[in-house]
């Protein structure tokens, strides 16, 4: 083979890694609008795919396609299903560049949302609402997502104040401590669960997850928490890539690393924790999104972190969708039955040199 004809072939195949994420992208956006139609449009009334666009367009966008539907059908797709399917989108793409966020900063594949104590903090919480004799409802949430949401940055804030102890602050002391205080935080819950009584059932429904109870104003009141929280992350891309080189690299690079590590791990812990709120503990979504991502196109955050969060959302709406289907049995059981067998895949198929 000549030199031109290797040079050609070189530049194909750059050329072709170069449209991968706009492929990757293309065939994200495409699926989610078909698992988006079908979660929407499938469960214990069928509405056909056809009226159910109709729906929408007519109460979204003021459009008539000259459809015809009864007003169960529209009360069901647009008061019932509709705050259901995007607040699973909205927790997807949360877990998602959450995982990618902890992934990136403590430089560990196998690092997820809740790495820091976030789902110890936000069950604890959850489980002592559900014990005390007080009932608050604040637009639409009541006590137990607010103190699962408190618990959450609680346990956060702690960890990363505890971890900094002699001033280092290094990702070893971080992650051990975050192991120490979850350990804590499940044995405060074990003994919360042991004296809950009637409220047992209660707890572990939030320790499984679900969307069951999503309404249009916890969707509205979640939605710019997570996705302000993701906006800002995806800003602060340079800052993520900068860790993936290790510190040392970052702070050469210009990149205040105390600052921006506080920032990054802030802003994810704000995306879980307004996530679990609203939804439970759910896990491995934010674990595979962004490990699959970086196997198809490497580990630029600033490619990443989009990509994470519309493979997030296409699980996490997936997931209910077979959790509705099968009975409304808990999402975070579907995660897991999807999540751990795939992720074993692909820790098979993966390069002996693959690195974040």
């Amino acid at each position: 083979m000549s030199a031109a004809t290797a040079a050609v072939g070189r530049r194909g195949g750059t050329r072709s890694i170069a449209r991968r994420p706009l492929v990757l992208a293309g065939a994200g956006i495409g699926a989610l609008v078909v698992v988006f139609i079908v979660a929407v449009a499938a469960g214990s009334v069928f509405v056909p795919p056809g009226d159910t666009i109709g729906i929408l367009a007519h109460r979204l966008l003021g459009l008539d396609l000259g459809l015809h539907w009864t007003a169960a059908e529209e009360t069901i797709v647009f008061e019932l299903r509709l705050p259901r399917v995007l607040t699973a989108m909205t927790v997807g793409v949360g877990l998602a560049v959450a995982g990618a966020t902890f992934q990136g900063v403590l430089r560990n594949p196998l690092a997820d949302p809740y790495v820091l104590g976030t789902a110890s903090g936000a069950a604890l919480g959850a489980a002592v609402a559900v014990i005390l004799p007080v009932r608050a409802v604040v637009l639409e949430f009541g006590l137990l997502h607010g103190l699962a949401f408190l618990g959450a940055m609680g346990a956060v804030f702690l960890v990363y104040r505890l971890s900094r102890v002699g001033g280092h602050g290094q990702m070893t002391s971080l992650l051990l401590t975050g192991y120490a205080i979850a350990s804590l935080l499940a044995a405060g819950l074990s003994m919360a669960m042991f004296v809950s009584g009637a409220g047992l059932r209660q707890i572990f429904s939030y320790l499984l997850g679900g969307f069951e109870a999503a309404t249009w104003v916890r969707f509205a009141t979640a939605l710019p928490l997570i996705i302000g929280a993701a906006a800002f992350i995806s800003i602060r891309a340079r800052a993520l890539n900068g860790f993936l080189l290790g510190e040392e690299a970052a702070a050469h690079l210009g990149i205040d690393v105390r600052r921006e590590r506080a920032i990054l791990l802030g802003l994810a812990s704000l995306a879980t924790a307004a996530s679990v709120a609203v939804s439970g503990l759910i896990g491995f979504v934010g674990l595979v999104a962004p490990h699959v991502v970086r196997l198809a196109v490497g580990p630029n955050a600033r490619i990443v972190l989009p990509l994470a969060a519309l493979f997030g959302a296409i699980l996490m709406v997936g997931a209910d969708l077979a959790a509705r289907l099968l009975g409304e049995i808990p999402v975070g059981v579907v995660t897991a039955v999807i999540g751990a067998p795939f992720f074993l895949v692909l820790l098979r198929r993966t390069r002996a040199g693959y690195d974040l």
